[in-house]
């Protein structure tokens, strides 16, 4: 089997991709975060037995919020523990990524608004999100959304297996077909609040098993289609 390579494109992929005809190994190149969105628009419980596993029923509507863009990073990037927090979850994901303006779409059409899928990690400072109530500070740590390791832009995104692991140790294992809402659902829905803007970037809720995860750890996130997302943890020592 020929070793993988990986080819440059000429300008951005929301257009018809043309490409420059640089190739190089994949052992050579580092891969960033394949988008950098204006937005991540995130699912909150939307597999029923992660929602019970944390004490919750799964929402009748979707549950939203929004990570900031200065929290994804790519392949092989560090996610950061923050010293303030004493429990980082993981939380593996499928990630969907809009390639044109999404304003008011309809279910039936949701998925032609879609450029491509990656697996995601919507890492979590737990006992934050328990203190607060909410889910700002404890999404939105830099560092807090890997994301990778491409983009899959030919993909059924409604049964996909998920699986997580830790230090090669399975802690999730579902599928997207899973979902209390599924992708169309949450596109129509979200756009009817906001315009999403190519590049932006939707999670779409996490099967059960999260757990935490400590300096040292490595966690890798396997979608079914798309491959394999991994990132070793470290934390951040407290300013002197």
């Amino acid at each position: 089997m020929d070793a993988l390579t990986v080819s440059a494109i000429d300008g951005h992929p929301f257009e018809k991709i043309t490409f420059t005809g640089d190739r190089w190994a994949l052992p050579d190149v580092r891969l960033l975060s394949p988008i950098l969105p204006s937005k991540v628009v995130a699912l909150g419980r939307n597999y029923v037995e992660h929602a019970r596993e944390l004490g919750n029923e799964a929402p009748e509507t979707p549950l939203i919020f929004l990570k900031p863009s200065t929290s994804v990073i790519g392949e092989g990037d560090v996610i950061r523990l923050p010293p303030s927090s004493s429990q980082v979850d993981y939380e593996g994901e499928l990630a969907a990524v809009i390639g044109r303006p999404a304003r008011n779409v309809n279910k039936a059409d949701a998925l032609s608004y879609v450029l491509g899928y990656a697996a995601a990690n919507d890492v979590t400072a737990r006992d934050q999100q328990r203190a607060d109530g909410q889910f700002t500070r404890a999404k939105s740590y830099d560092s807090f959304c890997p994301l990778g390791p491409w983009l899959e832009t030919v993909l059924d995104p409604n049964d996909l297996r998920i699986v997580t692991r830790v230090n090669g140790e399975v802690r999730q294992d579902g599928r997207t077909s899973q979902m209390v809402h599924d992708l169309s659902t949450q596109i129509a829905f979200i756009s009817e609040i906001m315009t999403l803007l190519p590049g932006d970037v939707i999670l779409t809720g996490t099967p059960v098993g999260v757990g935490p995860i400590v300096d040292g750890d490595v966690v890798t996130v396997e979608i079914e289609g798309i491959g394999t997302l991994s990132n070793p943890v470290a934390a951040i020592k407290p300013s002197a």
